[in-house]
C-alpha cells in the first residue's frame, strides 16, 4: 500500500487576498533562564503575512524554535537569534517577527534591620520585534511599594497638636510627662493613611546594551521610591518600615517624579513609559500618574 503525502493546508492560495500584521501562537508554556533563573513562562510568538495570497504560516516551526530559550541565559542577542530564526523559517511569507515573554522574577530580599530574608515575585514581560531591519526589546515591569499620603500626615499632626493643646493648656510640663504622653493611645489620636501601591515600568533597551538589566532597574526603582514591600520581618522591621514611610511621604506625582528621575540615569534604558498607582485607602477610588522619557522618539 502507498503511502499518502499529508495534506499541507497552510500552503493553499487564501481565497482573500489580504496580508496580516500579526499570526501566531500566545501563552506557549516554557521555562526561560532570566537573572540565572531557570523560570516558568508562557511565550506569545509572531510573525506578519505579507504574502497576501498565502493561506497561512507555520506555527510549528516558530513553536520549535522556542527550545533555544530552555538552554541560554535570555539576552538582546539570544532574542534577535530567535527572530531571525522566526524568519528564515519564513522566508517569502514574513518580514516581520516578534516574541513576548511572560514571566515573573523571583529576587530574593533582606528585611530592613532584622537577618531575616524572603523571596519577592516580580512579573516582567521581555518583548522583542524585528521589523525592517530593526531590532528592539521593551522590557515590562511590575513593582509594589508602600506610599503614605503627605496631606493625611499634616492632617495627624494637625490633631496631634491639638489634643497637646487640649491635655497640657496653663499646665508647667516635665519631660518625662511629654514622654508618656507621646507614646500613649491619648496622645497620638490620628495616623496618616497609607496604601500599597505600584509602579508599572516600560522600558526601551538601549540597542547596544548586551543583557537585560532587570534586576538592577528594579533595585533603582525600589530605592528612589524608599518603601518597598517587605518580605519576612521582625517587629524591628516593622519599625523600621514605618520609619521608611514617614520620611518618604508622596502623592502619586511625587512617585512617579521620583521614578523618572531614577531611570533617566539607569544604564541600558534609552527610553521609557512609567505609570504608578496609589490604591487609595481613603477613598474607593486610584489615585494615577504618567510620565514618559524619550517615548516619542522611541
Amino acid at each position: 500500500m502507498n503511502a499518502l503525502t499529508l495534506p499541507d493546508v497552510a500552503a493553499q492560495s487564501s481565497q482573500q487576498a489580504i496580508a496580516l500584521e500579526w499570526v501566531g501562537m500566545c501563552g506557549i508554556a516554557s521555562p526561560v533562564l532570566i537573572e540565572g533563573q531557570r523560570l516558568s513562562a508562557k511565550i506569545d510568538a509572531g510573525v506578519n503575512l505579507k504574502d497576501a495570497s498565502a493561506r497561512g504560516i507555520h506555527m510549528s516551526r516558530l513553536y520549535l524554535a522556542l527550545d533555544m530559550l530552555e538552554t541560554e541565559n535570555l539576552s538582546p542577542a539570544l532574542l534577535r537569534g530567535l527572530l531571525h530564526n522566526f524568519l528564515e523559517s519564513h522566508q517569502g511569507l514574513s518580514d516581520k517577527a516578534y516574541v513576548r515573554i511572560h514571566s515573573d522574577l523571583l529576587l530574593k530580599r533582606s528585611a530592613l534591620v532584622s537577618p531575616l530574608a524572603g523571596w519577592k515575585s516580580y512579573p516582567v514581560c521581555i518583548e522583542a520585534r524585528l521589523k525592517n531591519g530593526m531590532f528592539h526589546v521593551e522590557l515590562k515591569i511590575h513593582v509594589s511599594y508602600s506610599s503614605t499620603c503627605p496631606c493625611s500626615a499634616a492632617l495627624a499632626r494637625q490633631l496631634i497638636q491639638q489634643q497637646f493643646i487640649d491635655d497640657f493648656a496653663n499646665q508647667s510640663l516635665q519631660h518625662a510627662d511629654v514622654l508618656a504622653w507621646l507614646g500613649s493611645s491619648k496622645g497620638i489620636v490620628a495616623t496618616p493613611h497609607s496604601q500599597r501601591s505600584s509602579a508599572d515600568l516600560t522600558i526601551l533597551l538601549d540597542h547596544q546594551y548586551s543583557h537585560l538589566p532587570l534586576k538592577n532597574i528594579i533595585d533603582e526603582a525600589e530605592s528612589s521610591l524608599g518603601t518597598a514591600v517587605q518580605t519576612a520581618v521582625k517587629r524591628a522591621d516593622e519599625q523600621a518600615f514605618a520609619l521608611a514611610n514617614g520620611q518618604n511621604l508622596m502623592f502619586c506625582e511625587d512617585a512617579a517624579r521620583r521614578l523618572n528621575t531614577a531611570l533617566q540615569k539607569t544604564p541600558g534604558v534609552e527610553a521609557f513609559k512609567l505609570k504608578v498607582t496609589h490604591a487609595e485607602s481613603l477613598h474607593s477610588h486610584d489615585a494615577v500618574a504618567e510620565s514618559f522619557w524619550n517615548w516619542e522618539a522611541a
